[in-house]
Order: structure tokens, then C-alpha cells, then sequence
């Protein structure tokens, strides 16, 4: 009888790693009296994502959930379908079931091949996780993955969440990989002789990401000494949990600052306002504008909406993404009587004062 090989470290490490990201999700103990929970492996055929289903396909052998995988044919590429029916032939051969590959149209909305492909992609894998009723998506991003997310946020000038990279967990979504060295996924498919797709266009300095991976990082390895990365990596962790506690103080404050106007505006007292501190009145005024339905505003924007405090200069309105502005209130609009008006500011979708104002929580 032949000898099973030796397990090579990193695999075991994968395995804990891919059951700590699964808490709370998997059965424990296993209960065979319970339906398997579904898991899904977004399987692009490169070397992280083969890993991630090898590692997976662990799950399913050992009667601990099903693994399925979900294939996403961006059509980018020549070849592309036939890439795509070979990752799904090397997941069926793995042990996954279901398998499913689906081709996706990538449009052209003004934001970059990359953030379109990446919104296809992301429907792609919400639809199937809902039709298969999946209880979790599993994306292979790495540790490199992150520290590349990092120096693109800094390049960019970005704020706390941004800086914080790609969490761990996000809904369904789970990156269990993230202490992974892109190496080690390399290893890890070597050990079960998967043949990966290396894609040209993770090389291609065309991409800034691809510049940063190729270029930028290897620099910075060479003149700063090694350990880049996993430090990159590790700010992203530390941020991540300061850009949690952010979130949650904001929407604290954002709750009990907001008054919905009669005409769908949201108001927010001024004088609440400049009580808070600078990051968190950024955020409350983010969060107004988010759920007006604006796009993410930016720095400079939310900076110009700030200035309205200082009651100086313009009354606004000021834009802060999409169709939603901010203006700050003057003397003479007429309000119901009873109903403060004057001195908030007002966020909506044409600027337009409120005749009629209330705090939800006093119904």
C-alpha cells in the first residue's frame, strides 16, 4: 500500500485558519442529524483561489459542510471560457459539488476595467450564494493581497476604512487567507499537484495594482529590508479595529443628531455638530449623504460641508456626491409653529429647505 505524504505545515495552517474563519458557521461538534451548511469557493483557476478549494474540499471529506465553488468568466480574456471550464474541471476533481460558471458581462461605466470587473464579479457571486442558499463565499485573498490594498489606499490619500484594507469577514464573504503569504498558496497547490492559471494581467503595469506588485513592493523590500508586507498587513489589521470603533460612535451620533424632514431631507443641528469631534462630524455627515443615496464623498467635500458651520461666506448648498447637497438653513424660511428649523443643516436631494421637521424618536 503506498504512503499518504507527509502534510506539509502550511496546508495545516490553511485548514486552522479556514476553520477559525468558519466560526459560527460550521456545526460543533458535527451534528449528523443537521443539513451541512453550504460553502462556496470563488474559484477564479489562479493559485490562491485552487488553494482555497483544495483546503475547502477538506470540509467536505470530512463531513464538517459542503463545498461547493462558483466560477466567474469575465470574458477579458481570449481564452477566457476555456480558463474558466478548467478551474471548474480542477474543483469537480477536488471533490466540489455544486460547480457552476458564470459568465458575466464587465460594462464600461466611467470607473475602470478593474472596479467594473469587480462589481460583475460581486453580482455574480451574491446571485449564486442566494440561489444555492450558501451560507458563506470564500474569496483567496492573501496577506500580499492586503499590503498591495494598503499602499494603493495611501497612494490615493484615503481615509481609516480604506487604509484598514479587506476585512476578514463581510457578510457572507469570508477571506480566510489573509495571514497567507502568496507563496504559501503556491506551495499549497504544488503539495496537491493543482496546476494554477497564472493571469498576464496581474503583471501588467497598465494596472496600478499590478505596478504595486511588481514594482513598487519589491522596491521597497530591497531598500527598506524584508518584512514589508506582513507590516503593511498588520497596520491594515490595527486600523481595521479603529475604523470598527469609528463606525459604531458615528452611528451613535448620527442617531441621535437626525431629524427627517417632511420631504424626505435629513437635518442635522449645527450646534450637535461642532460638539463632536472632526472624525466623527465627517462620518455623521458621510452617513446622511449615504443614505440619501450618494456615492462615498470625499474628503475635500465633506471638508466644504464642515465650512457651513462657521456660518462664513455662502449658505451652500455644497455637493457631496451624486444628486445630494447640504445647505445650512437661514432665517425667514417659514416653519410650522412649534417646529425649529433654523439652525441645522439640511441634506437632500435638491437642496431644498423643510417646511415641516421631526425626531423620529418622538412619535
Amino acid at each position: 500500500m503506498a504512503r499518504r505524504p507527509r502534510l506539509l505545515p502550511v496546508v495545516g495552517t490553511a485548514r486552522n485558519l479556514l476553520l477559525g474563519s468558519l466560526e459560527g458557521i460550521l456545526p460543533e461538534p458535527p451534528d449528523t442529524g443537521a443539513p451541512l451548511p453550504l460553502v462556496l469557493v470563488a474559484c477564479s483557476g489562479g493559485p490562491d483561489s485552487l488553494a482555497l478549494a483544495a483546503v475547502a474540499a477538506h470540509l467536505a471529506r470530512t463531513g464538517r459542510a459542503r463545498v461547493g465553488a462558483v466560477v466567474v468568466d469575465h470574458g477579458l480574456h481570449p481564452a477566457s471560457s476555456t480558463i474558466a471550464g478548467r478551474a471548474a474541471d480542477t474543483a469537480r476533481a477536488l471533490g466540489l459539488d455544486p460547480v457552476r460558471v458564470d459568465r458575466v458581462h464587465v460594462g464600461r461605466d466611467g470607473t475602470g476595467p478593474e472596479a467594473a470587473a469587480r462589481r460583475a464579479r460581486y453580482g455574480a457571486l451574491d446571485d449564486a450564494a442566494a440561489t444555492l442558499d450558501a451560507s458563506a463565499v470564500l474569496l483567496g485573498h492573501t496577506l500580499d493581497d492586503q499590503a498591495e490594498q494598503v499602499l494603493l489606499g495611501l497612494a490615493r490619500g484615503s481615509g481609516t476604512r480604506s487604509l484598514a484594507g479587506m476585512p476578514p469577514r463581510r457578510g457572507r464573504y469570508l477571506r480566510p487567507f489573509l495571514e497567507l503569504r502568496r507563496a504559501d498558496t503556491e506551495a499549497i497547490c504544488d503539495f496537491y499537484d493543482l496546476q494554477p492559471w497564472h493571469d498576464p494581467a496581474n503583471l501588467d503595469p497598465a494596472f496600478a495594482r499590478s505596478r504595486v506588485r511588481g514594482e513598487v513592493l519589491p522596491f521597497l523590500e530591497d531598500r527598506l529590508g524584508p518584512g514589508i508586507a506582513p507590516a503593511l498587513a498588520r497596520s491594515a489589521r490595527i486600523l481595521g479595529q479603529d475604523a470598527d470603533l469609528l463606525a459604531e460612535l458615528s452611528l451613535e451620533a448620527y442617531t441621535e443628531l437626525r431629524i427627517e424632514g417632511e420631504n424626505g431631507e435629513v437635518l442635522l443641528p449645527e450646534d450637535g455638530l461642532r460638539a463632536l469631534p472632526a472624525a466623527l462630524r465627517r462620518r455623521v455627515l458621510a452617513r446622511a449623504a449615504l443614505e440619501l443615496g450618494a456615492f462615498q464623498p470625499s474628503s475635500e467635500r465633506l471638508r466644504a460641508a464642515e465650512s457651513l458651520l462657521e456660518r462664513k461666506g455662502s449658505a451652500g448648498p455644497v455637493q457631496l456626491g451624486g444628486k445630494v447637497s447640504v445647505n445650512r438653513q437661514v432665517r425667514g424660511r417659514s416653519v410650522l409653529r412649534g417646529e425649529p428649523s433654523y439652525g441645522n443643516l439640511v441634506l437632500g436631494n435638491n437642496g431644498a429647505g423643510v417646511k415641516k421637521s421631526r425626531r423620529p424618536n418622538q412619535e
